[in-house]
């Protein structure tokens, strides 16, 4: 996919902290319009720390934050969402004693409510979901969960959808149906910077990716590039 041009999301020389504690390492990451970029890297690596930074739950006491060219370093995370960040989270926390339905109406929250439409593009790409609408979301397994997780986040019609984890918890027969999901999802329009452990699985469906270890940016590039880059796993590992 070509990079060409200003990017979707621009994160330029971010510094980071958690009190005292430097997390990430003045890093700059871009996701383009339509592309799909991984973000790799073992534990306390920076990865959910990156993506709690572009959101705006904790902000850089260096660097900026860009979205569509505009500086949101310092605006909060309903107006990133507004215009138009999403984010799948760790461990997809649904609403679990409220229905299929209602987990999606939440998505739809902030856009007014979400149009038949919205809910259409959902059900399109989560048949299954339209079947479970009215069940309990606590009550579903572990990948039909990650599908409401999914399906909320995109009721706002995001340009940008931020996932973490999204493989986490599922069996390892599930983990292939969920990035042929992710897949389907990029297909649609909608931009994806996703945190994943899985490396081989996310640089396989992925334009491209980033390596973090200790919160800087050790590799990055094409997605089959680093695919077969020897020092993959040295940096994935943080050695």
């Amino acid at each position: 996919m070509s990079v060409n041009g200003t990017p979707l999301l621009q994160l330029d020389g971010c510094d980071t902290y958690y009190g005292q504690i430097h997390i990430l390492q003045g890093l700059s990451i871009e996701v383009h319009a339509g592309e799909f970029v991984c973000l790799l890297g073992g534990n306390a690596s920076g990865k959910s720390t990156t993506l709690k930074t572009t959101l705006g739950i904790v902000s850089p006491r260096r660097g900026r934050v860009l979205f569509g060219g505009e500086d949101v370093t310092r605006r909060p995370t309903s107006y990133r969402i507004q215009k138009g960040m999403a984010i799948v989270p760790e461990n997809r926390r649904l609403f679990a004693p409220m229905t299929v339905l209602e987990n999606l109406e939440m998505g739809a929250y902030l856009q007014g409510g979400g149009a038949k439409d919205d809910f259409d593009r959902v059900y399109g790409l989560f048949p299954l979901l339209y079947e479970r609408r009215a069940q309990l979301a606590g009550t579903l397994s572990g990948g039909e969960q990650q599908m409401v997780a999914m399906g909320r986040a995109l009721m706002g019609k995001p340009k940008l959808l931020l996932m973490d984890e999204p493989s986490m918890g599922l069996a390892p027969i599930l983990v292939e149906r969920q990035f042929e999901i992710i897949k389907e999802v990029h297909q649609s329009g909608v931009a994806l910077l996703v945190v994943e452990q899985n490396a081989n699985m996310a640089l396989s469906v992925a334009d491209r990716g980033y390596v973090l270890s200790t919160g800087r940016l050790v590799l990055q590039g094409k997605a089959s590039e680093l695919a077969e880059h020897e020092d993959l796993r040295k940096a994935y590992l943080g050695r």
